[in-house]
Protein backbone atom coordinates (compact mmCIF):
# COMPACT_ATOMS: atom_id res chain seq x y z
CA UNK A 1 0.00 0.00 0.00
CA UNK A 2 1.28 3.60 -0.97
CA UNK A 3 2.22 5.82 2.01
CA UNK A 4 0.75 9.21 1.18
CA UNK A 5 2.09 10.72 4.74
CA UNK A 6 3.30 13.90 4.39
CA UNK A 7 7.25 13.68 5.29
CA UNK A 8 7.78 15.33 8.65
CA UNK A 9 8.10 19.26 8.37
CA UNK A 10 12.02 19.35 10.36
CA UNK A 11 14.11 16.79 10.93
CA UNK A 12 14.40 15.83 14.58
CA UNK A 13 18.28 16.21 15.66
CA UNK A 14 20.56 13.89 17.20
CA UNK A 15 21.80 14.28 20.20
CA UNK A 16 25.30 15.41 19.44
CA UNK A 17 23.23 18.04 17.03
CA UNK A 18 21.44 19.26 19.95
CA UNK A 19 23.78 19.85 22.23
CA UNK A 20 25.37 22.14 19.18
CA UNK A 21 22.46 24.07 18.98
CA UNK A 22 22.19 24.60 22.50
CA UNK A 23 25.66 25.91 23.25
CA UNK A 24 25.26 28.19 20.06
CA UNK A 25 21.93 29.76 21.64
CA UNK A 26 24.69 29.98 25.07
CA UNK A 27 27.00 31.87 23.16
CA UNK A 28 24.70 34.28 21.32
CA UNK A 29 23.17 34.97 24.79
CA UNK A 30 26.52 35.33 26.50
CA UNK A 31 27.62 37.78 23.73
CA UNK A 32 24.39 39.81 24.00
CA UNK A 33 25.01 40.11 27.76
CA UNK A 34 28.73 40.92 27.17
CA UNK A 35 27.60 43.67 25.03
CA UNK A 36 25.49 45.67 27.13
CA UNK A 37 21.76 44.97 25.43
CA UNK A 38 19.28 46.54 26.98
CA UNK A 39 16.07 47.09 25.89
CA UNK A 40 15.30 49.74 28.92
CA UNK A 41 18.30 52.22 26.92
CA UNK A 42 16.48 50.74 23.45
CA UNK A 43 13.14 52.29 24.76
CA UNK A 44 14.90 55.53 25.79
CA UNK A 45 16.93 55.96 22.68
CA UNK A 46 14.67 57.47 19.86
CA UNK A 47 13.46 60.82 22.51
CA UNK A 48 17.86 61.28 22.61
CA UNK A 49 18.12 60.61 19.32
CA UNK A 50 15.22 63.15 17.87
CA UNK A 51 16.84 65.79 20.43
CA UNK A 52 19.93 64.88 18.22
CA UNK A 53 17.96 65.80 15.61
CA UNK A 54 16.18 68.59 16.28
CA UNK A 55 19.69 70.47 17.64
CA UNK A 56 21.71 69.35 13.91
CA UNK A 57 18.84 70.70 11.34
CA UNK A 58 19.29 73.00 9.90
CA UNK A 59 22.86 71.95 9.43
CA UNK A 60 25.79 74.79 9.38
CA UNK A 61 25.59 76.66 5.74
CA UNK A 62 27.79 79.36 6.73
CA UNK A 63 29.87 80.12 3.53
CA UNK A 64 32.97 80.11 6.25
CA UNK A 65 32.61 76.76 7.39
CA UNK A 66 31.62 75.46 3.66
CA UNK A 67 34.67 76.20 2.69
CA UNK A 68 36.73 74.92 5.67
CA UNK A 69 35.38 71.67 5.35
CA UNK A 70 35.32 71.63 1.58
CA UNK A 71 39.14 72.00 2.10
CA UNK A 72 39.43 69.14 4.71
CA UNK A 73 37.51 66.79 2.58
CA UNK A 74 39.59 67.82 -0.33
CA UNK A 75 42.77 66.61 2.01
CA UNK A 76 40.77 63.21 2.69
CA UNK A 77 40.18 62.24 -0.81
CA UNK A 78 43.79 63.12 -1.40
CA UNK A 79 44.55 60.74 1.11
CA UNK A 80 42.48 58.10 0.20
CA UNK A 81 43.89 58.71 -3.71
CA UNK A 82 47.00 58.27 -3.03
CA UNK A 83 47.63 55.64 -0.16
CA UNK A 84 45.25 53.61 -2.24
CA UNK A 85 47.45 54.10 -5.54
CA UNK A 86 50.63 53.16 -3.68
CA UNK A 87 49.17 50.58 -1.87
CA UNK A 88 47.18 48.81 -4.96
CA UNK A 89 50.99 48.99 -7.02
CA UNK A 90 52.99 47.18 -3.81
CA UNK A 91 50.28 44.47 -3.53
CA UNK A 92 51.21 43.13 -7.07
CA UNK A 93 54.30 42.21 -6.35
CA UNK A 94 53.58 40.84 -2.85
CA UNK A 95 50.58 38.97 -4.38
CA UNK A 96 53.10 37.63 -6.83
CA UNK A 97 54.80 35.78 -3.60
CA UNK A 98 51.57 34.85 -1.91
CA UNK A 99 49.56 33.61 -5.06
CA UNK A 100 50.03 29.40 -4.46
CA UNK A 101 51.78 27.57 -7.84
CA UNK A 102 53.64 30.74 -9.27
CA UNK A 103 56.86 32.06 -8.40
CA UNK A 104 57.80 31.44 -4.70
CA UNK A 105 58.30 28.28 -2.61
CA UNK A 106 54.62 27.23 -1.01
CA UNK A 107 56.13 28.29 2.41
CA UNK A 108 56.89 31.67 1.36
CA UNK A 109 53.83 31.96 -0.12
CA UNK A 110 52.27 30.87 3.16
CA UNK A 111 54.48 33.26 5.21
CA UNK A 112 53.22 35.83 2.79
CA UNK A 113 49.80 35.15 3.46
CA UNK A 114 49.97 35.05 6.64
CA UNK A 115 51.28 38.38 7.13
CA UNK A 116 48.85 39.72 4.84
CA UNK A 117 45.83 38.07 7.32
CA UNK A 118 47.72 39.92 10.13
CA UNK A 119 47.62 43.16 8.14
CA UNK A 120 43.92 42.73 7.22
CA UNK A 121 43.47 42.03 11.05
CA UNK A 122 44.50 45.40 12.64
CA UNK A 123 41.92 48.21 11.68
CA UNK A 124 42.59 51.04 9.65
CA UNK A 125 42.40 53.61 12.33
CA UNK A 126 45.06 51.18 14.48
CA UNK A 127 47.11 51.47 11.88
CA UNK A 128 46.98 55.41 11.62
CA UNK A 129 47.33 55.29 15.57
CA UNK A 130 50.92 53.67 14.31
CA UNK A 131 51.91 56.00 11.75
CA UNK A 132 50.93 59.04 13.80
CA UNK A 133 53.25 57.92 16.58
CA UNK A 134 55.53 56.82 13.75
CA UNK A 135 55.63 59.79 11.73
CA UNK A 136 53.79 62.48 13.68
CA UNK A 137 50.62 64.23 12.97
CA UNK A 138 48.81 65.40 9.86
CA UNK A 139 47.89 63.19 6.84
CA UNK A 140 50.86 61.73 5.46
CA UNK A 141 50.66 59.38 8.96
CA UNK A 142 46.51 58.82 7.17
CA UNK A 143 48.18 57.88 3.94
CA UNK A 144 50.20 54.97 4.98
CA UNK A 145 47.68 53.74 7.07
CA UNK A 146 45.33 53.65 3.89
CA UNK A 147 48.29 52.16 1.71
CA UNK A 148 48.74 49.43 4.79
CA UNK A 149 45.46 48.60 4.42
CA UNK A 150 45.24 48.47 0.71
CA UNK A 151 47.84 46.24 0.46
CA UNK A 152 46.54 43.87 2.78
CA UNK A 153 42.67 44.21 1.53
CA UNK A 154 44.53 43.87 -2.84
CA UNK A 155 47.44 41.45 -1.56
CA UNK A 156 45.42 38.56 -0.69
CA UNK A 157 42.68 39.03 -3.52
CA UNK A 158 45.11 39.78 -6.03
CA UNK A 159 46.71 36.84 -4.93
CA UNK A 160 43.33 34.65 -5.27
CA UNK A 161 42.81 36.12 -8.49
CA UNK A 162 46.19 34.54 -10.11
CA UNK A 163 45.43 31.15 -8.54
CA UNK A 164 41.93 31.51 -10.32
CA UNK A 165 42.80 32.97 -13.80
CA UNK A 166 42.92 30.68 -16.68
CA UNK A 167 45.51 28.01 -16.78
CA UNK A 168 45.33 27.46 -21.23
CA UNK A 169 47.87 30.78 -21.85
CA UNK A 170 50.20 29.62 -19.04
CA UNK A 171 49.94 25.79 -19.62
CA UNK A 172 50.82 26.60 -23.14
CA UNK A 173 53.51 29.08 -22.32
CA UNK A 174 55.26 26.37 -20.20
CA UNK A 175 54.76 24.14 -22.46
CA UNK A 176 57.11 25.90 -24.48
CA UNK A 177 59.74 26.34 -22.22
CA UNK A 178 58.84 29.55 -20.82
CA UNK A 179 60.64 30.10 -17.46
CA UNK A 180 58.20 31.33 -14.56
CA UNK A 181 58.61 34.77 -14.73
CA UNK A 182 57.70 34.74 -18.33
CA UNK A 183 54.42 32.84 -18.01
CA UNK A 184 53.57 34.85 -15.32
CA UNK A 185 54.15 38.32 -16.79
CA UNK A 186 52.65 36.89 -20.26
CA UNK A 187 49.59 35.15 -19.24
CA UNK A 188 48.58 34.68 -15.63
CA UNK A 189 48.91 38.84 -15.05
CA UNK A 190 46.86 39.68 -17.78
CA UNK A 191 44.09 37.02 -17.82
CA UNK A 192 43.63 38.40 -14.34
CA UNK A 193 43.76 42.46 -15.14
CA UNK A 194 40.03 42.35 -14.96
CA UNK A 195 39.49 40.98 -11.70
CA UNK A 196 42.78 43.34 -10.69
CA UNK A 197 41.11 46.21 -11.80
CA UNK A 198 37.58 45.66 -10.05
CA UNK A 199 39.56 44.47 -6.38
CA UNK A 200 41.48 48.00 -7.15
CA UNK A 201 38.82 50.54 -7.57
CA UNK A 202 36.46 48.54 -4.39
CA UNK A 203 39.39 49.24 -2.49
CA UNK A 204 39.11 52.93 -3.37
CA UNK A 205 35.97 52.96 -2.44
CA UNK A 206 37.64 51.18 1.25
CA UNK A 207 40.25 53.94 1.36
CA UNK A 208 37.53 57.00 0.83
CA UNK A 209 35.25 55.52 4.10
CA UNK A 210 38.66 54.57 5.92
CA UNK A 211 39.73 57.97 5.40
CA UNK A 212 37.09 60.19 6.86
CA UNK A 213 37.28 58.54 10.01
CA UNK A 214 40.97 59.12 10.55
CA UNK A 215 41.53 62.44 11.52
CA UNK A 216 39.86 61.04 14.53
CA UNK A 217 42.93 60.24 15.74
CA UNK A 218 45.07 63.05 14.11
CA UNK A 219 46.04 61.11 10.86
CA UNK A 220 44.43 64.20 8.76
CA UNK A 221 41.24 64.49 6.43
CA UNK A 222 37.22 65.92 7.53
CA UNK A 223 37.43 62.97 10.62
CA UNK A 224 38.98 66.01 13.29
CA UNK A 225 36.28 68.85 11.92
CA UNK A 226 33.88 65.89 12.91
CA UNK A 227 35.36 64.82 16.54
CA UNK A 228 35.71 69.06 17.66
CA UNK A 229 32.09 69.32 16.31
CA UNK A 230 30.40 66.80 18.97
CA UNK A 231 33.29 67.58 21.41
CA UNK A 232 31.84 71.10 21.37
CA UNK A 233 28.13 70.04 20.85
CA UNK A 234 28.48 72.01 17.95
CA UNK A 235 26.06 69.44 16.29
CA UNK A 236 25.16 72.09 13.54
CA UNK A 237 28.31 71.46 12.00
CA UNK A 238 29.06 67.79 13.14
CA UNK A 239 25.71 67.09 11.21
CA UNK A 240 27.34 68.98 7.94
CA UNK A 241 30.25 66.66 7.96
CA UNK A 242 28.27 63.68 8.29
CA UNK A 243 26.10 65.04 5.38
CA UNK A 244 29.07 65.74 3.33
CA UNK A 245 31.20 62.86 4.14
CA UNK A 246 27.82 60.96 2.79
CA UNK A 247 27.45 62.89 -0.37
CA UNK A 248 31.46 61.98 -1.04
CA UNK A 249 31.04 58.52 -0.59
CA UNK A 250 28.13 57.67 -2.35
CA UNK A 251 29.20 59.62 -5.28
CA UNK A 252 32.66 57.54 -4.89
CA UNK A 253 30.88 54.19 -5.00
CA UNK A 254 28.76 55.02 -8.04
CA UNK A 255 31.89 56.41 -10.03
CA UNK A 256 33.36 53.01 -9.17
CA UNK A 257 30.31 51.19 -10.29
CA UNK A 258 30.54 52.95 -13.30
CA UNK A 259 33.81 52.46 -13.99
CA UNK A 260 33.81 49.10 -13.58
CA UNK A 261 31.08 48.85 -15.78
CA UNK A 262 32.63 50.80 -18.40
CA UNK A 263 35.98 49.53 -18.30
CA UNK A 264 35.13 45.57 -17.47
CA UNK A 265 31.83 45.26 -17.99
CA UNK A 266 31.64 44.19 -13.81
CA UNK A 267 27.94 45.01 -12.89
CA UNK A 268 28.12 43.63 -9.19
Amino acid sequence: MTDFAAPARLERPSAIAFLGYAAGIVIIVWCFAGAGFSLEKMATAPPRFADFIDRAFPPNLEPDTLVRLGWKMVETLQIALAGAVLGVILSVPIALLAARGLIAAPWISQVIRTILGFIRAVPDIAWALVFVVAVGLGPFAGMLAIMVDTIGFCGRFFADDMEAADKGPAESLTATGARKTDVVVCATIPAATPAFISTSLYALEKAVRSSTILGLVGAGGIGIELKVGFDLFDYPTAMTVILMIAVVVIGIEYLSGWARTKIIGDER
